[in-house]
Parts: C-alpha cells; sequence; structure tokens
C-alpha cells in the first residue's frame, strides 16, 4: 500500500493542475513527499522583538526597536563611501551599515527617529553590525505569531505565476496540517533515533518547516540530515559488500624474476615510505582471494605511475596480463612512454591502443592481445571495447577517476573469467567526507611524499597592471632553456568571449614576444589540430604553450618550468592547482604565476592566498570544498550516491557523514546477506530510495 506522502501534489488544497505543473517543471516537484523535502534556505524571527545585549552572531534574521544616534561615513576608494548609522535601544549599540545607495540613506533615516531594524547580526570590530537591514517606522510593527518564519527559494516563473515564498510557505502548512492527522512513515527504528538523540521524522518535517525556535530548526536538520547521508553510505556498503562476496580475484601470490629484476637493475630511485605503505596494501589485497578495488591518491609527481606499474609486474610473475587505461590519447602515450623507459632492457612488451592505432597495426595488437604474446597494454576507452580480448586479464590500473564510472569499470570484468584487480589513480586530491560519499565503495591508498630532489612549485600572485615585469621573467626563463604555459579561463567551451580573448591574447602574445615559437591549444580546435600542436611543445619545437584548462589532465612535459595563469580569479582551488601540477616535472626550479585583477572578493582573495601558501593537494582540496561546495558532484550516478542529497551538506556534514558511515556499517557488519526482519526497515527504505542499482551479480 502506498504512503500518504506518494499522493499527487495536485490534490493539495491551493494546488490544482495548474500550479502542479509548474511545481513539476521548475522545481521538480510531484507528490506530498518532494513539497516535504523543499527544505527553507533562511528563517527570519519575527516574533519578537530582540533587545542590542542580547544578541549573539549565531542569531538567523532578528528585529530590534532604537533610533539613529549619529552618522559616520568613510572611504572606500574612488566616489565610494560606506555609511554607518549608530543604533542604539537602551541596552546598547550596535551598526547599520550601507556599502552603497548614499543620498537614499540620508533621504529616509534620521536622527532620533525610532525604527524597527530588521536582519542578521555579524560581530566587526567588537560591535555587533547588521548590513543593509530592512528598516521600517517602529509604529508600523507587527509581531507574528509562527515564531521562525521559513523562506523558499523560487523561480522567476514561479513568480510570474503568483508562487512566491509566501505561497510556498502556505501550502507547505496546509500539507503539514493535513499530515498531523496521518502519521508519517518512518525510516529509522526507534533503537537508532532513541541511541543518537534524534527526533522523530513526523517531528522532523514539522520543526524543518514551522520552527518556534533554532533549537528546533537544529534538532529538525540534524536528523533529517543524519537519515540522508546514512541511507547514502548503507546503499554503498550494500553494494560493495555484495561484490566481496560474489566476486572472488585472482591470488597473485608469487613475487619473481620480473618483479626482483626490476627493483634490482631499474628502480631510477629509492621508494619513498609511503610508496612502499601503498605496494604493500596493494600486495595484501593481491593475495586475499578478493577482487582489490582500490583508490590511489596522490600529487602530480608523487609518484603513483611507479607504484602502479609495479603492481602490474606482479601479475606478470603471476601469468597473467596488465593493462592501463587514461582518459586522453596523449596521456595513454605519455603514460606508455613512461612504462617503457622504466622497463628499458627488460623482455617486456608493452602496446598502445588509442583511437589512433589503425589499420593492420591495431589488427596486429587484438591477436597479440589475445594470444597472450601482449603483457601490458596502455589505451583509453579503447581498450573496454568488445571486440578487444584479453589472454589472461588479472590486473587493471585507470588513472584519472573522474573520467570513469563504476559502470566503466565493470566492463573490464567481462575481459576475464574472475573480474581484474582494479587500481584507480587520481591526482586530484578527494576530502575525506567526499571520498566516503562518492567513492565509499573503493579501499583508498594515499601517497602524501614527493620523491626526494623534487622542488616544490613556488606560486606567486601577480596583478595584471604587472605584465611587463611578468614578460621579463619569462624571457629570462626561456632564454636559460625552459619552457612556459600561459592559460586563460575558457572555463566552459560555449563562452565566445573568452575564446576570443584566447585568440586576442595570443595574438598579443606572438608580438611581446617575437623571438619565440608559440603553441596555442583549445577545446574547440580539431584533435587532430590539438594534437599537432601539443606535440610541438611537448617536443620542444615551440617555447610557449597558450591554452586553456584543456591541459589540466595529460601534459608531462619535465622542461617547461612557468605556469602562468591569467584571471586567475575565474578559477577554482583544485582547477588552479591541477594546472600548478603541470610545471615542478623536472629538477629545475618551477613557478606558478597567478594572474588577477586588483579588485577581489573576500572569497577569492582567500583562494589565491591559499594557493601562494601550500603545495598540499589535500589542504587546497579541503579548502576548495568548503569554499565552493561539492558542486554537481561529478559522476555520481555511478560512483555509488543513487539518489540525491536535499538538505546534507558534504562540504560542512563531515561529523555526521562520518557518524552515518559507522553506523550503516554495523548494520551491514550484522546483517551481511540484507535479510535479518529487525532490519527489513533498511532494506525496505532502500529499495524506495534507488534511482538506480548497479546489480553486481549480473555482470558477468
Amino acid at each position: 500500500m502506498n504512503s500518504i506522502l506518494d499522493q499527487d501534489i495536485m490534490y493539495l488544497s491551493g494546488v490544482g493542475p495548474k500550479r502542479k505543473e509548474i511545481l513539476s517543471k521548475e522545481l521538480g516537484i510531484n507528490s506530498y513527499n518532494d513539497l516535504l523535502e523543499y527544505y527553507p534556505y533562511k528563517y527570519v524571527d519575527r516574533s519578537r522583538i530582540y533587545t542590542i545585549n542580547e544578541l549573539t552572531s549565531d542569531m538567523p534574521f532578528v528585529q530590534i526597536k532604537g533610533k539613529i544616534l549619529s552618522f559616520d561615513e568613510f572611504e572606500m576608494g574612488p566616489r565610494k563611501k560606506r555609511i554607518v548609522a549608530h543604533f542604539s535601544d537602551g541596552t546598547g549599540v550596535c551598526d547599520i551599515v550601507w556599502f552603497r545607495a548614499t543620498q537614499f540613506v540620508y533621504k529616509n533615516y534620521k536622527v532620533q527617529q525610532e525604527y524597527i531594524i530588521f536582519g542578521k547580526p555579524t560581530l566587526f570590530n567588537g560591535r555587533y553590525q547588521f548590513a543593509h537591514p530592512d528598516i521600517d517606522d517602529a509604529s508600523k510593527l507587527e509581531l507574528s505569531q509562527m515564531g521562525m518564519q521559513p523562506y523558499y527559494i523560487t523561480t522567476e516563473r514561479m513568480k510570474k505565476m503568483g508562487l512566491t515564498s509566501r505561497s510556498m510557505e502556505k501550502l507547505t502548512k496546509t500539507l503539514i496540517e493535513k499530515l498531523s492527522q496521518t502519521p508519517i512513515p518512518e525510516t529509522l527504528p526507534d533503537s537508532l533515533t532513541h541511541r543518537l538523540h534524534l527526533i522523530s521524522r513526523q517531528q522532523a518535517f514539522h520543526w524543518i518547516h514551522y520552527p518556534q525556535n533554532a533549537h528546533e530548526t537544529q534538532q529538525a536538520r540534524e536528523r533529517l540530515k543524519f537519515e540522508e547521508l546514512f541511507y547514502v553510505q548503507l546503499n554503498i556498503l550494500r553494494y560493495a559488500s555484495d561484490r566481496r562476496k560474489n566476486y572472488r580475484g585472482y591470488i597473485f601470490g608469487h613475487i619473481g624474476q620480473i618483479f626482483n629484476d626490476f627493483y634490482s637493475k631499474n628502480l631510477p630511485f629509492p621508494l619513498t615510505n609511503a610508496q612502499k605503505r601503498v605496494i604493500k596494501e596493494i600486495r595484501r589485497d593481491m593475495n586475499s582471494g578478493k577482487q582489490m578495488n582500490r583508490l590511489l591518491q596522490g600529487d602530480v609527481g608523487s609518484g603513483k605511475t611507479l607504484v602502479a606499474l609495479m603492481s602490474m609486474l606482479i601479475a606478470l610473475d603471476n601469468g597473467y596480463q596488465a593493462c592501463m587505461m587514461a582518459p586522453t590519447e596523449i596521456l595513454a602515450e605519455q603514460h606508455l612512454q613512461t612504462i617503457k623507459d622504466f622497463l628499458h632492457g627488460m623482455n617486456i612488451r608493452v602496446e598502445l591502443l588509442t583511437g589512433i592505432v589503425k589499420g593492420k597495426k591495431r589488427q596486429q595488437i587484438l591477436e597479440d592481445l589475445a594470444s597472450g604474446k601482449i603483457q601490458i597494454l596502455v589505451g583509453t576507452h579503447a581498450v573496454i571495447e568488445d571486440h578487444v580480448q584479453f589472454a589472461r586479464l588479472g590486473y587493471a590500473v585507470i588513472d584519472e577517476q573522474h573520467r570513469f564510472g563504476v559502470a566503466q569499470r565493470a566492463k573490464l570484468w567481462g575481459k576475464s573469467s574472475f573480474p581484474p584487480h582494479i587500481l584507480v589513480m587520481t591526482a586530484t586530491p578527494i576530502p575525506r567526507t567526499l571520498a566516503m560519499t562518492i567513492y565509499g565503495d573503493l579501499d583508498v591508498s594515499i601517497i602524501d611524499e614527493l620523491p626526494p630532489g623534487r622542488k616544490p612549485v613556488q606560486t606567486i600572485h601577480k596583478y595584471d597592471s604587472q605584465m611587463t615585469s611578468l614578460y621579463s621573467g619569462i624571457r629570462q626563463q626561456i632564454h636559460e632553456g625552459r619552457q612556459v604555459y600561459i592559460v586563460f579561463p575558457l572555463i566552459k567551451e560555449s563562452e565566445k568571449s573568452d575564446l576570443k580573448n584566447l585568440e586576442e591574447g595570443y595574438e598579443a602574445l606572438r608580438e611581446v614576444f617575437p623571438e619565440f615559437r608559440l603553441s596555442k591549444v583549445h577545446g574547440k580546435m580539431k584533435p587532430a589540430e590539438k594534437e599537432e600542436e601539443m606535440q610541438k611543445f611537448v617536443k620542444g619545437d615551440t617555447q610557449i604553450l597558450v591554452a586553456t584548462t584543456v591541459i589540466e589532465v595529460g601534459v608531462n612535459v619535465p622542461n617547461a618550468s612557468v605556469m602562468v595563469i591569467l584571471d586567475a580569479q575565474r578559477f577554482g582551488l583544485s582547477q588552479l592547482h591541477q594546472l600548478r601540477g603541470r610545471v615542478g616535472r623536472g629538477a629545475d626550479q618551477s613557478y606558478c604565476i597567478l594572474v588577477t585583477n586588483q579588485k577581489l572578493s573576500k572569497e577569492t582573495r582567500k583562494r589565491i592566498d591559499i594557493m601562494c601558501d601550500t603545495n598540499d593537494g589535500f589542504r587546497i582540496a579541503e579548502a576548495d570544498l568548503k569554499l565552493r561546495g561539492p558542486g554537481d558532484l561529478e559522476g555520481t550516478q555511478q560512483s555509488g550516491i543513487a539518489f540525491d542529497l536535499k538538505i546534507a551538506n558534504i562540504a560542512q556534514d563531515g561529523q555526521i557523514i562520518q557518524l552515518a558511515r559507522d553506523e550503516a556499517q554495523k548494520i551491514i557488519d550484522n546483517d551481511p546477506n540484507c535479510e535479518k526482519i529487525e532490519n527489513s526497515i533498511f532494506w525496505n527504505r532502500l529499495k524506495e530510495l534507488r534511482k538506480t542499482n548497479i546489480n553486481w551479480s549480473s555482470i558477468s
């Protein structure tokens, strides 16, 4: 029998067919449940007047009543002033701040007249202030009877149709009153909610929409966030458990001549302690009889490829083939060259399979792969095409995880009688809470040391008014035999104005540096053109590569020592860090120059400062997540999150994520087959929630 929450939203009083259509199209609200889960983005407290001596900086929007004592003005640059009104209610003094509308302020607000100020208090220089608050004549005061008033985000189209935040509030209130007569089905057992001091689901929905105070809001949010994250984690852990249970893995218990010869004769430098630790973790997985699925994180230059190669050699020692998949042809070619260089003098056949390998050569590779003559195959998506068959594939390395999801990894499993061991490598450090939520089905290894002798990239912030001195520095580096990247901020390939900037910038740079040869690369170029320009730079035929962010993954030019990023304020931290990782690959000191204009927001300045302060990718990734949020969680449908997050925030809810994972793990440990009656509430709820279901047992 369907729950009342499944009821069509059209039948809620105040909705009807027309409003249902716009709610569905604009907000995806089709049922009572959808409306309940459309949460307020803020609350305002119009129920009472606060006094200034009651204010705290963690308060939501509040109102106070008092008089303006005086005004002050502060210069903020050419023709800009900040106006501060000192405001008192007899219990203390606070400030009202305006950053614009100078004449409006003096015309409308008078000293010694009584006003109601409505806004959010923040602490600045030891005094509370309200920036651009609502201000009304005190004689117009009307106190609300409802406590905290919810505010909902609505679209322009909704507003034109009369569906404002106030309208959404009324619809939600109607639904809450209706549901007070019919209990909402609980999704967590009493034993769990009591132990964790969580309120009921019914109470949580009531308080999230109509709290009387901030404490009720907090309790509602804690309950709803935990529930959301708990089922995300339970889903991830359930299918990871199923996979481990249903899939045995090849046992690579033998460390033989290939590995030992490489270690004693070809190892280019001593392994770092981090590399040794990760190799031990991989060897333990390979010898367990279970299929390995491990995520290897490490900054650019930390030695991930060497670790991947050494673990592939263990597969070869045990009579199996190995492959490495990369997201682009140029990265696949670089991996091929790196592996061949590492294996110089050893009798191991390594081949490349990408879109550019065609005709007789491609046919020969496919035949030799199927017969087992090729021991290591390096390629792009071409590796997982149906007609590519291995004799005995035992180990697969996937570079840059965010380009390959669960479904693509699973295609590798059909290449062998048992699924091969899988090592996923990423040079994009993933914050712990994000890794738990998106890559939760993978065991995680981290290389957090750079090999000895690597010099950290020096990051410098310059303003666009300092370009002349920057050009001099570039000229000096090139005269010393180095190469330089200059990146323009074409964030989206559809941004025509940016593309024009790059084209014009390229021509301008040719005039600035007539003595040097320049390459140009952007995403609008044909693959062959892009490849040709890249190769010119890789081979050293050009000294400067003018590019967009297409180079953030997959260019390895040890001779390049300078990365100039123009309009750096338009990039996120992780993207800046990825671009910086293109230099610092050789023995010479390398530099990353972040060029911005002088008018930077507080958040942007913080991003630039973090980049200049640290080369630690994990610190940067954590800061980026906190500053910008998780975004659209790219690839989540393929990575284990089978349903959307409506209220939880991966950037801010780390403690709840950890608690949710711990509790979900207890359920899996207690009921690995998902069959105990006392846990039926969990498994039934998962079925309701899951929009996509990866059925591991159906993949052969």
